[in-house]
């Protein structure tokens, strides 16, 4: 009689072996290629552009360099990244005033102005607080120092090593880095995963779905070719959980390597995505309760490492320890020429600019053209399973915080704390008010991709509970097809709108 285990093994490597290999394929194979669709028409009677154009864009005179970068979001890193090894700063651009500050006068310089590195998320230092003298103004990246810092060590190893060039040579240099920071850890990432759900699942038809959905079926594979932070947090997020997974599944504590990473992955991820820290928090308060000295000595001080290389990184970068981020619709993002400048002009036009009542914003955030829900609906089966096993996690948690055995942690007060980080996100981004824009042009809604590897976990019971029937069967299997269908169909850029968006735009019943 065949081994079940070994063949449900056998079909995880399977289903690993394909995902690296289109995580890799996307990352090699990554050039930035002109949508007409995204552009408005050259002759337009009504001055609107086809159906899911960005209004202010136009199609280029002449052909664009070639180039691996996508969007605003990862040029924005890969200028810092260039400049740090090129120009040893962080710096990436220079206003100059020739004639003091008078604002008809500038002139803007540096990689920031270079086609190919032209972005939007930039911030130039406010007048005040200008450490360039009265002459200048400096542009950095907006996006936090610490992951751009550490990539640009690795360009500076492969520039010492191989005499690799940002610019002449970003056919080498931009797809080695993006392979090291997206697609091997997402190797790792399967790995730890295909063994908690062998741990936890209690059916051959939850596992195998749990990790199909895991492997092919999220947005982590979507955006493996382009340079971002949301695919490190995730994968951080899973680093962090595995080892207290492991030990609430063997029903023993965590050895001390379990409370170093534990402790330093969640800090880590926090790094990456600031909102992160829910999750840093509902692990660690609990830990601290339950088991005091290990969480003190071991889990605090392994999560303070990367919190402090951030600050740091920030400090040298700019001379503060607050994210330029921070200062989102101040005088960093509003300067002359910006594109946030624009709120509340006539030029605040698209999906950067909207202003939908806050219930209409976190409809399509869950349910809609952005939806949590209606792009992945396998979320749907891993909403149901946590609701069950968060219901029945009141007397875990009051055990938990007793001190109970081993860490005190159960797959029930695991569920129970997916859910309440889940709403805490969720309701972090509803006060963003001035950010309603789903994360601008995305394919998804890439705020939440850090939670996938928790949502996974929690489509365990729900799809162990429907495999014991056909129509169960079915509808887990449908569900999955149509989150496969949303993570495939931006195959050119991830950084474009979601099918749902578009489709509602191609009706004429909704258009940015």
């Amino acid at each position: 009689m065949p081994d079940v285990a070994e063949t449900r093994r056998s079909v995880y490597l399977i289903l690993m072996a394909v995902a690296v290999a289109i995580a890799a394929a996307r990352v090699v194979g990554a050039e930035n290629v002109l949508e007409p669709s995204r552009y408005k028409p050259p002759i337009s009677k009504d001055g609107v552009g086809g159906y899911g154009s960005e209004t202010d864009r136009q199609w280029p005179t002449e052909r664009p360099d070639p180039t691996p970068m996508y969007s605003s979001n990862d040029k924005s890193r890969w200028a810092t990244i260039r400049c740090l090894v090129d120009e040893g700063t962080y710096v990436i651009g220079k206003r100059v005033f020739p004639d003091g500050h008078d604002p008809k006068t500038f002139k803007d310089e540096g990689v920031v102005t270079e086609p190919q590195y032209k972005s939007l998320d930039i911030v130039l230092r406010p007048l005040g607080d200008d450490a360039s003298g009265t002459q200048t103004r400096e542009f950095y990246s907006s996006k936090p120092p610490l992951m751009t810092t550490l990539l640009a060590a690795e360009y500076w190893l492969l520039k010492r090593a191989f005499g690799w060039d940002i610019v002449r040579d970003r056919w080498l240099v931009i797809p080695t880095i993006v392979f090291t920071v997206n697609v091997l850890p997402f190797a790792i990432y399967l790995i730890l995963l295909a063994r908690l759900i062998e741990a936890s699942g209690k059916t051959d038809f939850g596992k195998l779905l749990a990790f199909s959905a895991a492997a092919l079926g999220t947005y982590l594979i979507t955006f493996s070719g382009t340079l971002n932070n949301h695919l490190p947090a995730a994968y951080c997020i899973l680093f962090a959980a595995y080892p207290l997974v492991c030990a609430m599944s063997e029903k023993r504590d965590m050895e001390v390597g379990g409370y170093l990473g534990c402790g330093f992955f969640a800090g880590f991820a926090a790094t990456f995505d600031l909102p992160a820290a829910a999750f840093l928090a509902a692990v660690g308060i609990p830990l601290l309760i339950a088991r005091t000295r290990q969480t003190l000595f071991f889990f605090i001080p392994a999560a303070v490492i990367p919190l402090a290389g951030l600050l740091l990184c920030n400090y040298v970068a700019m001379g503060r320890f607050t994210p330029a981020y921070g200062e989102f619709g101040g005088p960093w993002y509003n300067f002359e020429g910006s594109h946030w400048a624009k709120r509340g002009t006539p030029a605040a036009k698209g999906i950067d600019f909207n202003d939908e009542p806050t219930v209409v914003y976190a409809f399509h955030l869950l349910f809609g053209h952005h939806g949590w829900f209606s792009l992945t609906p396998v979320w749907i089966l891993a909403l149901g399973g946590l609701l069950g096993m968060g219901i029945r996690s009141a007397v875990d948690v009051r055990k938990l915080l007793g001190r109970g055995k081993g860490t005190g942690w159960t797959p029930e007060v695991f569920a129970a704390m997916t859910l309440v980080v889940s709403v805490v996100v969720f309701a972090f981004y509803l006060t963003r008010t001035q950010s309603y824009n789903y994360g601008g042009f995305t394919s998804g809604p890439r705020w939440l991709f850090w939670l996938i590897p928790l949502w996974v976990l929690g489509l365990l019971p729900a799809a162990d509970r429907l495999g014991g029937s056909k129509v169960g069967r079915l509808l887990c299997v449908v569900l999955l097809g149509f989150s496969v269908l949303s993570v495939f169909y931006p195959t050119p850029n991830p950084w474009r709108p979601p099918w749902i968006l578009q489709l509602m735009e191609f009706t004429g019943y909704l258009h940015y």
